[in-house]
């Protein structure tokens, strides 16, 4: 398995307009500089009325499949 770690700051409102199709993905910047492309929906969960704020790793198996993510 392999791991990224990243930052995100998605507003609210800009996260309603990706997770209700206006775009179906997220594109981040990680910590070593490859940009790594997820489905909103993974980021679901960390929704606030601030939006997504925070330290995130993804995991992915040997197939680059998503595993896991979580707020670090």
């Amino acid at each position: 398995m392999r791991s990224f770690t990243f930052n995100v700051n998605i507003s609210y409102n800009t996260f309603l307009q990706h997770y209700s199709g206006t775009a179906s993905s997220v594109v981040v910047l990680t910590d070593t500089g490859l940009k790594l492309q997820l489905p909103a929906v993974r980021l679901r969960g960390f929704l606030t009325h601030a939006g997504i704020i925070g330290k995130f790793c993804v995991l992915v198996n040997n197939d680059n499949k998503f595993e896991t993510i979580e707020r670090i």
